[in-house]
C-alpha cells in the first residue's frame, strides 16, 4: 500500500497580514501502518501524529487543538508551528549584519525576540505548492523588513511521510539581502498518547547524543559559552527515566528541560542526517528517534504550560485534553539560540547567492524490548 493523502478544510482564519479571513485547509498523510501525520496551513502547523503502539492500538501522539480557535488562543505556547525567521531568542531584538545593526521586534516582555516576532511563520497563512501522496510543500514570502528582518525571504517546507514510519521535514529558504534564518518547528509529543499529561511523560525514557549545551543567563539567553553535561542533570547520553531526573530541577531556577543540546561536534555538520535523540514509552513500546543535520536540539518538557496543581487555568486542546506542565516535550532542531550575536556559534547568516536547508527526520517505530540504539 502506497501513502495516501487525505484533503479537508479545518475552518476559517483572519491572515494576520492583510486581516482578511481564509480558508484553511487540512492535510493527512498515511502510510500502510496505519500511521498518520496531518498538518494545516495555519503556521504549516503540525496537528496530529497518530501511531499504532504494541498492541496495535492507534493514538495521536502529537499535542495540538481541533480548531483554529484553539490555536489562535494558545498562540503562546507555539504548539505544532513552524518557527521562524528565526527560531529561539534573539538578545536584545538587536544584532549586527553585513557591518549594519539590524534592529528586530521584541515580542517577549520588550526584552528580546523569541522565535519570530509578534507575526512569526507560527501565525502565517502558508500557500500549498505542491501535493502527493509522497508529501506536502508549504510555501510563504517573507517581506523585507517583516519583524525587522532585512530582505525577501521565500521558505518552503516539505513534510514527506514513507511505509517505513519516516516522518520528515526539509526547510529550504532564499533571500534576495544578506538576512538571518534558523527555521524549527515547536510539536509537542507525547508517545503514551497526547492526552496522557504528566504521568505519561514521566514513563519515557530520553536519550540525546550530546556532551555539551549552550550556556544561557537567567533570562535563557546565551552566555557564548558551551558547558560540559558531564555530572550534571543535562548529561543524557545514557537513557534516562524522565519522571525521575525532572525531580532533580527543583534546586534549578527553570524547572524543566529548556536547553540547546549540542549535535554532530558543535560546529562540524557531516553530510546528511546523524541520529541525535531518542525517546522511549516502554509500556506502549512507541519509540521516536530524532535524526538531523543540525548543530543544536532544544529540548523543552513543556516547563510553561499550564501547571494545574498550582491553579492555573487549563489549556484544552484536542478531545477536550488538559495539556500541562511537564506533560509532554519538544524536539526542536535548529542551529543555536542568539547565534547572530555570537561568532563562535554556527553561523544562521544567510546571503543571496546561498540557499538555507535543514533536514530532520522523526522515525517511529515500537519495541517490546528496547536497547539503546545510540551506542551500537
Amino acid at each position: 500500500m502506497a501513502v495516501t493523502l487525505k484533503e479537508e478544510i479545518f475552518g476559517l482564519a483572519i491572515n494576520p497580514l492583510t486581516n482578511v479571513p481564509e480558508m484553511v485547509r487540512r492535510y493527512t498523510l498515511t502510510n500502510a501502518n496505519q500511521m498518520s501525520v496531518s498538518f494545516i496551513q495555519l503556521g504549516a502547523i503540525i496537528q496530529s501524529v497518530r501511531i499504532p503502539d504494541v498492541y496495535k492500538k492507534v493514538e495521536d501522539v502529537c499535542l495540538g487543538f481541533d480548531d483554529i480557535a484553539g490555536y489562535v488562543a494558545n498562540k503562546s505556547a507555539y504548539i505544532g508551528g513552524t518557527l521562524g525567521r528565526v527560531a529561539n531568542r534573539v538578545a536584545n531584538g538587536e544584532f549586527i549584519c553585513n557591518d549594519t545593526k539590524v534592529e528586530v521586534t521584541k515580542n517577549f516582555k520588550d526584552t528580546y525576540q523569541l522565535h519570530g516576532g509578534f507575526i512569526g511563520f507560527d501565525s502565517v497563512i502558508w500557500e500549498v505548492v505542491n501535493k502527493s501522496d509522497s508529501g506536502i510543500t508549504f510555501r510563504h514570502v517573507s517581506d523585507d523588513g517583516d519583524e525587522g528582518y532585512p530582505g525577501k525571504l521565500t521558505v518552503l517546507i516539505h513534510y514527506t511521510l514513507d511505509n517505513q514510519n519516516r516522518f520528515g521535514i526539509r526547510y529550504e529558504a532564499a533571500t534576495d539581502k544578506v538576512t538571518a534564518v534558523n527555521l524549527s518547528n515547536h510539536a509537542y509529543f507525547n508517545l503514551a498518547g497526547h492526552n496522557t499529561g504528566r504521568k505519561g511523560l514521566a514513563e519515557h525514557t530520553v536519550e540525546i547524543i550530546s556532551s555539551q549545551i549552550v550556556d544561557t543567563d537567567d533570562a535563557q539567553i546565551p552566555t557564548g559559552q558551551l558547558l560540559n553535561v558531564d555530572e550534571t542533570v543535562f548529561d543524557l547520553r545514557l537513557p534516562v527515566l524522565l519522571g525521575d531526573r525532572l525531580l532533580q530541577f527543583d534546586k534549578h531556577l527553570i524547572k524543566g528541560y529548556d536547553n540547546c543540546f549540542v549535535l554532530n561536534e558543535g560546529n562540524t555538520v557531516t553530510n546528511g542526517t546523524n541520529l541525535a535523540a531518542k525517546l522511549v514509552h516502554p509500556p506502549s513500546g512507541r519509540v521516536l528517534e530524532v535524526w538531523t543535520d543540525q548543530p543544536g536540539l532544544q529540548f523543552y518538557t513543556a516547563n510553561n504550560l499550564p501547571d494545574e496543581e498550582a491553579g492555573e487555568t487549563p489549556m484544552i486542546g484536542k478531545d477536550c485534553t488538559h495539556y500541562v506542565k511537564h506533560g509532554s516535550f519538544c524536539v526542536e532542531t535548529e542551529k543555536f539560540p542568539d547565534a547572530v550575536n555570537h561568532s563562535s556559534f554556527p553561523s544562521i547568516v544567510l546571503k543571496p547567492d546561498e540557499k538555507y536547508k535543514h533536514e530532520v527526520i522523526y522515525k517511529f517505530h515500537v519495541e517490546e524490548s528496547w536497547k539503546c540504539c545510540c551506542n551500537k
